[in-house]
C-alpha cells in the first residue's frame, strides 16, 4: 500500500503570512458579528436574493472558521488555501457591487478608492494560495484524493 503523500514543509515566512491571515479572518469574522455589521451590509449586493443579515451573519461565521482552520490546522493548509481562496473569489462581487453601486463603507466613500479597494481582493486570493503552499503543493492534494478512493 502507497503512502499518502505529505506535504513539503513550509518556510517561516510562509508560516506568518498564513497564521496572520488567519488572524486577520477571525477579526473580519468577529467585526461580522459584532462593531462593523453595517459596514459589511453595504457590501451586500443589491441584487443578491438572500436577506443582508443573513449574508452577514453567515459570511462572518465562515471568516471565523477559515481564520481559525489556517492557525490551528497546518496539515490541512493546502486543502484550507484553496477553500480560503474560493472564498475570497466568491465574495468579490460584493466589492464589485459596492463600486458599481456607490456605497459607501469602511471609509470607501469615493469611486476611486472602490475602485483601488478591487485590486487588493487578488491580493488576498494570492496570500491564501502562497501562504499556504496551496499552489505549490495542488499535486499531491490531488494525489492524496486520489490514495483516498482506493
Amino acid at each position: 500500500m502507497a503512502a499518502t503523500p505529505t506535504p513539503a514543509r513550509t518556510s517561516l515566512p510562509r508560516s506568518i503570512a498564513r497564521i496572520l491571515l488567519g488572524a486577520i479572518l477571525l477579526a473580519a469574522g468577529t467585526a461580522h458579528l459584532t462593531v462593523a455589521r453595517s459596514e459589511f451590509a453595504a457590501q451586500v449586493p443589491s441584487w443578491f436574493p438572500l436577506p443582508t443579515d443573513v449574508v452577514v451573519v453567515g459570511s462572518g461565521i465562515v471568516e471565523l472558521l477559515l481564520g481559525a482552520a489556517l492557525i490551528v490546522l497546518p496539515r490541512y493548509r493546502i486543502l484550507v488555501g484553496w477553500i480560503v481562496a474560493a472564498f475570497f473569489v466568491a465574495v468579490f462581487p460584493g466589492n464589485i457591487a459596492q463600486y458599481v453601486e456607490g456605497v459607501d463603507a469602511f471609509g470607501l466613500d469615493t469611486d476611486r478608492a472602490r475602485l483601488i479597494r478591487l485590486f487588493f481582493q487578488p491580493v488576498l486570493i494570492l496570500w491564501a494560495l502562497w501562504s499556504t503552499g496551496a499552489w505549490r503543493d495542488r499535486r499531491l492534494l490531488r494525489s492524496s484524493d486520489e490514495h483516498q478512493r482506493r
